[in-house]
């Protein structure tokens, strides 16, 4: 069934519905980037691949909104079907609930699946609508009802992360939410965000790609903690971890008898961009709503001391992994056909071969020259650039280990570039070296740091339409809260033991696409007068291409840093690798 097609019968029951606009978001029922493939109708519907955007649907439109990682991609994805691509955070282009309060009238009806929709995506559907009369459907999964082959439910078992990785118990961890929940003065704290509920009970599984998380839900009460989850992937010894950890097990779907069964004097905290409009419908409506970001979301953002220790670990062997391929790469083209596809098949065995590697972190960014300029760009059989002797290869690629999950991007010189991709290259790799670089005085935000990255860049005119850094989580999601380095307004503050990627770029579409990629930790600096001054660890070791290098753009003091992370990259991996590598890397690491 073509794309066409499946708007037109999707539009068929919105009319025996009476739904006049129906919404398809990229979500699950725990509001996750990455979904399990049965959550995928947003792709199945619009034909648009990327890991965020918006379907809206009339009688008369299709439309889809996503932002600046995927413009390129989605004028591609949606070419030859009658879509409309919105660009979010672009002049001219209204929100998605803007559009549907600008052509919408009186007495029509708005539909979405409630299971899938955040309980803060409802609410501000409401407030856009509160001065007309808009009814709101969402009991329906309509594209579920004409998805005939769609994907079944995971079914994988979860496991157990060891104490040696995670540095605390799943029952000390709910004891750290339980002082939390008194100093909120509430009774239940509901949680449905599935790497909070990995984090806290010390368990993964396998149930989204890239992403070892549980399909599950959890409710903790001062005296009690469940998990909601499908029995079958709970095996004798997990269960009997969780019992341990007096935590109790019951069936996934069971999460809203219980709700429901709050005593209805009771306070309930919930973060209601993370719980479902299904599962808030259910909670007595008696009860107090006390309202804000998960409480595990910032314990868990902030790493302890083993897990900053294991995770330098597995960015070792990370960073063994891409010297490993890089070399491959600089011996193999030219003399043997590469491929985007084969080159990301061949680093993801380089770190199947180091220990304790589960799987990649996320979908591998194998992007040879203008293809780089699609941020997200995903090679396949359809579009498979074969990488040559000449231009840039962008590898944006993460693992998952059992000590750490890792993410890097390096831009590759693979043969001549032109004066501008060399100027864009250093223009890159000075704004990451200004951030990368910076102290700054300890309440400060990723928003107010955001402009170290890119200011070498605003000074040739040039800027990158997406965050400049994400936080990284642990054996978990490659992109986690609550910080991040972005223009947006983040309150959140940078605390030590908080880990983050800084990755500016330069992106022009029909040329090339260049991202230099570390990942750092917060860590303290010097302390003054003026206060506590904080500064960022590398974790990172991997060499940056010299080649694409203009030496005279540098300032004095980014031509030391550069020297003293290469010295540093060589000495913590020279070990690892064979007389040839080594040799290798030596000069890849040379001083400059």
């Amino acid at each position: 069934m073509k794309i066409n097609e499946r708007v037109n019968k999707l539009r068929q029951l919105m009319k025996d519905k009476g739904i006049t606009a129906y919404i398809v978001n990229t979500g699950d029922p725990h509001q996750s980037e990455y979904v399990a493939d049965y959550y995928k109708g947003r792709i199945w519907i619009s034909g648009f691949t990327g890991s965020a955007g918006t379907v809206v649907i009339t009688q008369e439109e299709a439309i889809l909104w996503t932002d600046g990682r995927y413009f390129i991609q989605a004028e591609k994805e949606l070419k030859g079907s009658e879509y409309k691509l919105f660009k979010i955070a672009i002049p001219g282009f209204p929100t998605y609930t803007e559009w549907l309060r600008d052509n919408l009238n009186n007495g029509d009806a708005i539909g979405f699946d409630g299971k899938v929709f955040s309980q803060f995506a409802v609410e501000n559907l409401e407030r856009e609508f509160k001065d007309k009369d808009i009814k709101f459907i969402d009991e329906f999964d309509l594209v579920g009802e004409i998805w005939n082959d769609r994907p079944s439910l995971p079914k994988e078992e979860a496991f157990i992360h060891e104490l040696k990785y995670t540095g605390k118990t799943g029952k000390e961890k709910i004891e750290e939410v339980r002082t939390e929940m008194r100093k909120q003065g509430v009774d239940y704290c509901l949680i449905g965000s599935l790497d909070d509920i990995a984090w806290l009970y010390n368990i993964r599984g396998r149930d989204v790609s890239n992403n070892p998380v549980v399909i599950s839900y959890a409710l903790i009460s001062m005296d009690k903690a469940y998990l909601f989850t499908d029995k079958e992937k709970i095996n004798t010894d997990v269960e009997s971890f969780l019992k341990e950890n007096e935590v109790g097990i019951a069936g996934y779907s069971e999460v809203i008898d219980y709700i429901k069964k709050i005593d209805k004097n009771s306070k309930v905290y919930i973060d209601k961009n993370r719980i479902n409009r299904w599962i808030y419908k259910a909670i007595p409506s008696e009860c107090k709503i006390v309202e804000g970001t998960d409480i595990t979301t910032s314990l868990k953002g902030i790493k302890n001391p083993i897990e900053i220790q294991n995770q330098k670990n597995a960015y070792i062997k990370d960073g063994v992994a891409l010297v490993k391929f890089l070399y491959w790469l600089d011996k193999n083209v030219g003399n043997i056909p590469v491929t985007e596809v084969s080159a990301q098949e061949k680093l993801l065995e380089f770190r199947q071969e180091q220990e304790g590697f589960i799987e990649p972190s996320f979908g591998t960014i194998s992007a040879y020259k203008e293809n780089a300029a699609m941020m997200h760009y995903s090679a396949s059989e359809t579009s498979n650039a074969e990488i040559k002797e000449e231009g840039l290869y962008l590898v944006d690629s993460g693992g998952q280990y059992f000590d750490g999950t890792t993410d890097i991007t390096r831009t590759v010189v693979m043969g001549p570039i032109t004066k501008e991709e060399k100027r864009d290259f250093t223009l890159t790799l000075k704004g990451h070296i200004n951030l990368g670089n910076a102290r700054f005085l300890y309440g400060a935000t990723g928003h107010s740091l955001d402009v170290l990255a890119r200011y070498p860049l605003w000074q040739e005119g040039i800027d990158y339409k997406c965050g400049t850094g994400h936080g990284i989580g642990y054996l978990l999601n490659v992109h986690e809260g609550p910080h991040r380095i972005a223009p947006v307004v983040n309150t959140v503050i940078l605390e030590k033991g908080m880990v983050v990627s800084i990755e500016p770029g330069v992106y022009k579409s029909g040329s090339h696409g260049i991202r230099i990629e570390n990942i750092v930790v917060v860590d303290e600096d010097i302390k003054t007068d003026s206060g506590q001054f904080m500064k960022f660890e590398t974790l990172s070791f991997v060499p940056i291409d010299l080649e694409g290098v203009d030496v005279e753009l540098l300032s004095e003091k980014e031509r030391i840093w550069l020297n003293e992370y290469h010295r540093d990259v060589y000495n913590k991996l020279e070990s690892y690798l064979d007389q040839e590598e080594r040799e290798w890397l030596k000069n890849e690491t040379r001083s400059i």
